[in-house]
């Protein structure tokens, strides 16, 4: 019953929404880099911080959020690979957005292993690298 009436409010031109997202936690356009040149801020006026699984790149805004940028070179692999590394990528900040300072540019390149890597590892291994919340203070010094 319900997806007859999905199809027939397509029909009739009528957006319908399957998902539920609670509020909060999506990832907006505005928390995201887009253009180069705030890539290349970022390359150029930022810092470097290295762990296992990622290399991140972060440079203060001086906006009251944090946005978010990553690279995924071709030499990860194929276009499935490095998609499968975006979303994953893509979750993990969706998902801890609340716990990352604000006030952010950062850019995150993955590594290889970061394809097969188990996600609860990706997880810590990024937060790690990224500023947190009541150590804001002390990440920008």
């Amino acid at each position: 019953m319900e997806e007859k009436s999905l199809h027939s409010a397509a029909r009739r031109g009528v957006t319908v929404s399957r998902a539920f997202k609670p509020p909060g936690l999506g990832f907006p356009r505005g928390c995201r880099l887009i253009r180069r040149s705030e890539y290349d801020a970022v390359y150029r006026e930022g810092r470097r911080r290295t762990g296992l699984e990622f290399t991140v790149f972060l440079r203060p805004n001086g906006l009251a959020f944090s946005r978010f940028g990553w690279s995924l070179k071709k030499a990860l692999g194929t276009a499935v690979k490095r998609s499968r590394i975006r979303r994953r990528l893509r979750e993990i900040v969706r998902l801890h957005r609340q716990e990352i300072a604000p006030g952010w540019d950062i850019v995150i390149h993955p590594r290889s292993s970061a394809a097969s890597s188990d996600f609860s590892s990706l997880t810590l291994d990024l937060l790690k690298l990224l500023p947190r919340l009541g150590a804001g203070e002390a990440a920008k010094k």
